[in-house]
């Protein structure tokens, strides 16, 4: 692996979630409690300290320590005093960006941006011999990103035969009535456990909470339901992280002033609302930035280019800045612009990310773009944490997936700096469907992938 931590000059900084993390690779630690921004103060590395043999979360206070020091040890030590929840990461680095992409391939940071103690649930109640039959409730297959999440769920089934007899899968197409009845037949059908991505919060609240009561344990990946109660676990990437580094990377690109049109994925998906949550609470602290419309996309690249080309119908070269919380609409939105007579270089900055082909229209027409994986690979750990809750072994109430956070060259900002740049993320001539945060084997394409796992 590559050193934890890559120096970005002299001062790299990392902002998320809550967090402004300073590296000022120096080496030598000093804990500043001040200049707090969404509740959490700064951290800075300086150079020079004898390194300790042990540390505590005290001692990262109290002492100096090496960088080397800290990177072994302040994980363990954060984990240890709650900061950090270590069995509700689920980081997982794509396998084929591993091998064969040049970057940071560390631990991603999102490993230490979470600052609250994660409570685990005591699954013991659910313990079962296997091997076990998995009802899979799908919200869709509806676009790249679907796909490639169902495709990790399935392959990571796969991996597991001697503990699942069936897995069960259904795709309710973005309908949340339609997901009822699918939740309804699995349950008939006599499945074990439930792993389920809702179509919505509130229309899939109850029926998961009905399972929950007949004794069928549920655990939500990607997308939850509202009430917490009906469910043992969430699987899912901090949305309230990607949404604020986003929109303080675009604020700080526009350098506080400018006029933005956000285009968000579904309507009444946790995942959508909670970005948006996040979004405004940041544009709350730049005043000179003015959201002209906000319009959904349904996470669909087509609807992201018809809206985006209706917008800059209307408002023209008014637009200096672009938020898709999602490739999917984000690159649709590209292709608006292209087809609208912009040049190279002067489509206005943009978010996004999850799927390669934004990351490639961005490099080719020299768009500055910030772009944050939802991971896909989080199909992975539904059903690792699904075996887990059959075996009566704790897991956390909540498991968030780290993530990367990619720019373009010479886009990082003040506050947000790029993990990796664009084409250290995917390459030219992958395909434009792939989720590069797939946590699936190297050389795997959605297109030709043979889902092989016990039905």
């Amino acid at each position: 692996m590559r050193p934890l931590i890559r120096s970005v000059g002299r001062l790299g900084q990392a902002v998320v979630a809550g967090c402004f993390v300073f590296f000022d690779i120096n080496y030598e630690i000093d804990y500043k409690l001040s200049n707090f921004y969404f509740g959490v103060g700064t951290i800075g590395i300086r150079k020079g300290a004898k390194e300790e043999e042990s540390m505590t979360i005290k001692s990262i206070f109290d002492q100096k320590i090496s960088r080397a020091s800290f990177i072994r040890k302040a994980p363990a030590a954060l984990a240890a005093a709650g900061a950090v929840s270590t069995l509700g990461l689920g980081a997982t680095v794509p396998a084929a960006a591993e091998e064969t992409k040049p970057g940071y391939y560390g631990v991603p940071r999102t490993w230490i941006w979470n600052p609250n103690a994660n409570s685990m649930v005591d699954t013991s109640k659910w313990k079962k011999e296997g091997p076990y039959t998995i009802g899979f409730s799908n919200a869709s297959i509806s676009n790249a990103w679907r796909v490639a999440f169902q495709h990790g769920v399935f392959w990571a089934a796969g991996q597991h035969r001697d503990e699942i007899a069936h897995l069960l899968a259904t795709d309710a197409n973005d309908d949340p009535s339609k997901q009822i009845a699918d939740i309804q037949d699995l349950i008939s059908q006599g499945v074990d456990v439930l792993l389920i991505a809702a179509a919505t919060e509130d229309a899939l609240d109850s029926v998961v909470g009905r399972a929950m009561e007949q004794g069928i344990p549920v655990i939500m990946v990607d997308r939850k339901v509202k009430t917490a109660s009906n469910y043992i676990t969430y699987i899912t990437a901090s949305d309230w992280a990607l949404g604020r580094l986003e929109a303080l990377w675009l604020c700080e690109t526009l350098g506080g002033k400018g006029n933005i049109v956000m285009l968000p994925g579904i309507a009444g998906s946790s995942v959508a609302e909670i970005r948006i949550k996040a979004n405004e609470e940041v544009f709350g602290k730049f005043p000179g930035i003015k959201v002209l419309e906000k319009q959904y996309c349904d996470w669909n690249p087509a609807t992201g280019k018809s809206v985006m080309a209706a917008l800059i119908q209307k408002h023209g070269k008014e637009i200096n800045g672009v938020l898709a919380d999602s490739a999917l609409q984000g690159s649709g939105a590209i292709q608006a612009f292209l087809a609208a007579g912009y040049k190279d270089g002067e489509i206005p900055p943009m978010t996004g990310g999850d799927i390669a082909l934004m990351y490639q229209l961005a490099s080719q027409h020299n768009i500055k773009m910030v772009g944050i994986d939802y991971p896909t690979s989080m199909g992975i750990t539904g059903i690792e944490t699904v075996l887990d809750v059959m075996k009566g072994i704790p897991v956390p109430e909540k498991v968030e997936v780290s993530f990367n956070v990619v720019t373009s060259p010479g886009a990082d900002t003040v506050s947000v700096k790029g993990d990796r740049h664009l084409l250290d993320h995917v390459s030219m001539s992958d395909p434009g469907d792939l989720s590069p945060s797939n946590g699936l084997p190297a050389g795997y394409n959605p297109s030709t992938f043979k889902p092989d796992y016990p039905k």
